[in-house]
């Protein structure tokens, strides 16, 4: 049986776009954003993440992110 604990969703976005700096997390045009999606665990999210930052790799402005949904949800789980 699985516990509550072990029930619980731990959401993530994957997300990501071209940035305006180097130096700084600013997107160079929001309305752009690349939305790759949202994932049950943190596994299936960093495979996502993975696969779009190989495949912008020759484009040193471009990243991609991976929000813990889930702490913002509920601040209280790690």
């Amino acid at each position: 049986m699985v516990s509550e604990a072990e029930s619980r969703q731990r959401l993530h976005l994957v997300f990501g776009g071209e940035l305006s700096s180097l130096k700084g997390v600013d997107f160079r045009d929001p309305s752009a954003l690349d939305i790759v999606g949202i994932f049950p665990d943190y596994a299936s999210a960093l495979a996502a993440w993975r696969g779009k930052a190989q495949a912008t790799v020759d484009n040193a402005s471009m990243r991609y992110f991976i929000v813990h949904l889930h702490r913002l949800l509920d601040p209280e789980t790690v």
